[in-house]
């Protein structure tokens, strides 16, 4: 290889390309490494997007990359690849090199989120000033709009979308795991740029020109006032203006802190309603929330707005997060909980009018983190995934998110500024937790809302489903916490007064452009207000809110502690029956066939469930019922009649009724009602093999090569002698009822009529045929053993004790004919 002054671009590309898929991922790490250390930024930029790319995959899912989703902590490459990785390794100091030199890199706006993506296709600005004065054509002159980004915006740009970029897995292994390689990185970025303590480490790395510095400014040729916004970048009077080379080193810094948060949020989270997204954005929208801030104080009423403006009950684009989306989802939102709660106290109480002079750009980035990035669109993305997620265990990853999010005070360094939870008399810092309360109101009470929705209708006997209901409850139970929810909403509900010094002064919330960075005197008048614009920001201003401890939910709640008492009486059931069965197992066992009341005996709970995971079951509902009473003040007489009703409505005669169901063109039809009943265990149908019997699954009584065997067998006979069976099947004298006792099924009608099966007739169940499968079971060869031993006893040969047998199975037909003749007539 050449020296690297005198080496081309292009033959370093080249030879990289070449190369690198004959190395192992190890190999690379120590190539590269080497190559960054050696070669200038001009070499390097040519390498760049290439070197991007087979890292995290391309964004059409097609290149996969290193597959960094799937590198776990066993492997013997996960070492090199994430100490090349980190933000302090080779590959940032390549960015470093770059972003010193001003090199721009090229993003198709088509691989941006879809709202941010129609947005700039229409010419809508988006709130995230990160994509703002962005987009440009390419020389080439095609079609294709492609965004400008700087080095380290383009790393962390393909960094975030390796999270949920389609991508096909080797077979036999899934993502998800938390201690991947992209695990790994996620959490050393966020507790690098996002620190709880000190501030941003300054680039290790410079060049002849210096240390890294921020990129230059944004032009502004886009008018924004119409948007609402003061600035394109919330920081950009600390990280784009310094008025001296020797200012502090974290303003010039916190600007990747910034780009790092916008990027995963934009990523991540931006997934919602394109048509709501655009309308949030719209001029008239804002124009529309910004006469009601400014003219409440003045106006009898509300201002008239549109039905249905700035609502978000429109469809949602077809987005599907998986697990391990929301698992990286959640591990964002517990630093960020913990990077604002370090926010130092001196800080937290500045001034307006000193905010700039006392608090540092981290300090401030940490005041407005959670209300000026993450709330709105965290908000709409667990709401997308509340309505859209299965109801099976899985839906815990949301759950586990959301209640992360609704508890800050846990991820609080400082143990005086968390909330009592314990119930201790100790004085915390409640305004705080309150104004957060108040700020996200509906991620509490509306979630909450559709979680219950979701619960009455998951299977509860599950120790699973009912460890995620036990999660919520307790959580809600918490001291003063439902006290502030009830707070809010009261505030929400309180007429719109204002005194007179608000009309002198506009109050944004941070979706539309406004600051936080002041600390304002708060008045119950400022929580009114707080409140009303959290939840018409996001609901829109002609929203019904439903509250939280409002009749109509407390109704949906009194149908949950019904449902709950009927699962606890379905794993009751189920328990005293696996006892039961327990207690009567005998060494003979294996030789019976199992009844169908055995086989469905669960009724819901997972194979792999025990008495274990029903003891739990037990546990996990009997709390949540205490929680959920003491969530909504129900005391102990209430819960024990609506326990009593539900105990004395099951009794055992009803788990063998059907469940509710009306009857259809096609067969039965399950209700509503029927559904809960068949989740919870309560009743069930007689499920029964409706095919062929003579193809139905090996069971565990009988003998597979006896069974394969007497199928040829019995298919030969039938194929033989097809037409004769018919016609002695047809004759109405005692030879064809017995030929019909023998050679043809039961009644497909008495069959069905306890099934959801649709009730056609099936030919073949009544077609004459010769069934020799019987003879598989081991039960029948035992007793034919039995038969042959005795009659050896009894010095009966072979062909007598052959000839002894089929008399007796002879004359057991001819009396199950005459019972059943018998049973007929009356």
């Amino acid at each position: 290889m050449a020296a690297p002054s005198l080496q081309h671009p292009g033959f370093l590309l080249a030879n990289l390309k070449v190369d690198s898929p004959n190395k192992t991922l190890a190999q690379r790490c120590q190539d590269l490494t080497k190559i960054i250390e050696d070669y200038h930024a001009k070499e390097l930029h040519a390498i760049f997007s290439w070197l991007v790319e087979s890292v995290f995959g391309s964004l059409d899912g097609i290149l996969g990359g290193w597959n960094l989703r799937l590198l776990h902590s066993r492997c013997s490459d996960f070492a090199l690849v994430v100490d090349f990785l980190k933000p302090s390794g080779s590959m940032m100091k390549l960015v470093y090199k770059l972003q010193a030199e001003e090199y721009k890199y090229e993003v198709p706006v088509n691989y941006l989120p879809a709202p941010v993506k129609t947005s700039i296709q229409e010419g809508v600005l988006p709130d995230c000033p990160l994509f703002h004065n962005r987009p440009h054509f390419p020389m080439s002159g095609m079609l294709t709009l492609n965004m400008a980004l700087n080095p380290f915006e383009f790393f962390m740009f393909y960094f975030a979308s390796c999270l949920i970029t389609p991508k096909s897995l080797p077979v036999g292994q899934h993502g998800g795991s938390t201690d991947s390689a992209y695990f790994v990185l996620v959490d050393m970025y966020l507790k690098y740029f996002l620190p709880t303590e000190g501030s941003v480490p300054p680039s290790p790395f410079s060049d002849n020109r210096g240390s890294v510095s921020a990129p230059t400014p944004r032009s502004s040729n886009i008018s924004l006032a119409g948007y609402g916004l003061h600035s394109p970048s919330l920081l950009k009077h600390h990280i784009f203006h310094q008025p001296s080379v020797n200012a502090d080193p974290a303003a010039q810094e916190i600007w990747r802190s910034e780009t790092l948060l916008q990027m995963f949020v934009e990523v991540w989270l931006h997934h919602y309603s394109l048509e709501m997204y655009q309308k949030l954005q719209s001029p008239q929208v804002k124009l529309a929330l910004l006469q009601y801030r400014l003219s409440m104080s003045s106006m009898p009423c509300q201002p008239h707005i549109p039905p249905g403006s700035g609502t978000l009950h429109t469809y949602q684009e077809p987005f599907s997060p998986s697990e391990e989306h929301v698992l990286a989802v959640r591990l964002l939102v517990k630093h960020l909980h913990a990077f604002s709660s370090s926010l130092k106290p001196q800080q937290a109480s500045v001034s307006p009018t000193h905010s700039h002079t006392h608090a540092s750009p981290l300090e401030e980035f940490k005041r407005v983190v959670l209300q000026r990035f993450v709330q709105q669109k965290l908000f709409l993305f667990l709401q997308h995934c509340f309505g859209h997620w299965p109801l099976d265990a899985s839906f815990r990853a949301v759950l586990e998110t959301w209640l992360s999010f609704i508890q800050p005070w846990r991820y609080a360094d400082d143990k005086t500024a968390h909330m009592q939870v314990d119930g201790g008399s100790g004085r915390s810092d409640p305004e705080r937790w309150e104004s957060f309360v108040q700020e996200n109101l509906l991620v509490y009470t509306k979630l909450f809302q559709v979680f219950l929705n979701r619960a009455v209708r998951m299977d509860l006997v599950n120790a699973k489903n009912a460890l995620m209901l036990f999660r919520v409850a307790k959580v809600f139970s918490q001291p003063h916490l439902a006290d502030m929810i009830h707070k809010a909403e009261q505030l929400f509900l309180e007429p719109e007064l204002v005194p007179h010094h608000r009309q002198q002064r506009g109050y944004l919330t941070p979706g539309q452009g406004g600051s936080f960075l002041s600390s304002r005197q708060r008045t119950a008048t400022d929580a009114v207000f707080r409140v009303k614009s959290h939840v018409y920001a996001l609901e829109g201003q002609d929203c019904q809110y439903k509250q939280m401890f409002g009749s109509e939910l407390r109704a949906v709640v009194v149908k949950l502690i019904q449902v709950v008492a009927q699962a606890r009486q379905t794993a009751k059931r189920i328990s005293d029956r696996s006892s039961q069965a327990a207690a009567s197992k005998s060494f003979l066992s294996w030789l019976t066939a199992p009844s169908s009341d055995s086989n469905n005996g669960l009724c819901g709970v997972e194979s792999d469930d025990s008495t274990e995971c029903l003891r739990k079951t037990h546990e996990f509902l009997d709390r949540a019922l205490e929680n959920l009473c003491t969530i909504f003040k129900l005391n102990q007489g209430q819960l024990t009649q609506l326990m009593a009703n539900v105990t004395s409505s099951q009794d055992d005669g009803e788990s063998k009724q059907l469940p509710d169901c009306v009857v259809g063109e096609r067969g039965l039809v399950l209700t509503d009602l029927g559904r809960i009943q068949i989740i919870n265990g309560l009743r069930r149908f007689d499920i029964q093999y409706q095919g062929d019997p003579e193809l139905q699954p090996i069971r565990s009584y009988e003998n597979a090569l006896l069974v394969r065997f007497l199928y040829r067998m019995s298919s030969l006979l039938n194929d033989q002698f097809e037409s004769h069976l018919t016609q002695l099947c047809s004759r109405t004298d005692f030879a064809g009822r017995l030929g019909r006792h023998y050679l043809t099924g039961p009644d497909p009608d008495m069959v069905l009529a306890r099934s959801p099966a649709s009730p056609q007739f099936r030919d073949w169940k009544r077609r004459p045929r010769v069934s020799l499968r019987p003879l598989a079971s081991y039960r029948t060869i035992l007793l034919l053993v039995l038969s042959y031993a005795a009659g050896a006893v009894l010095s009966f040969g072979p062909v007598s004790s052959t000839l002894l047998i089929l008399a007796a199975v002879f004359l057991h037909g001819v009396a199950a004919m005459l019972c059943a003749d018998k049973w007929k007539t009356h």
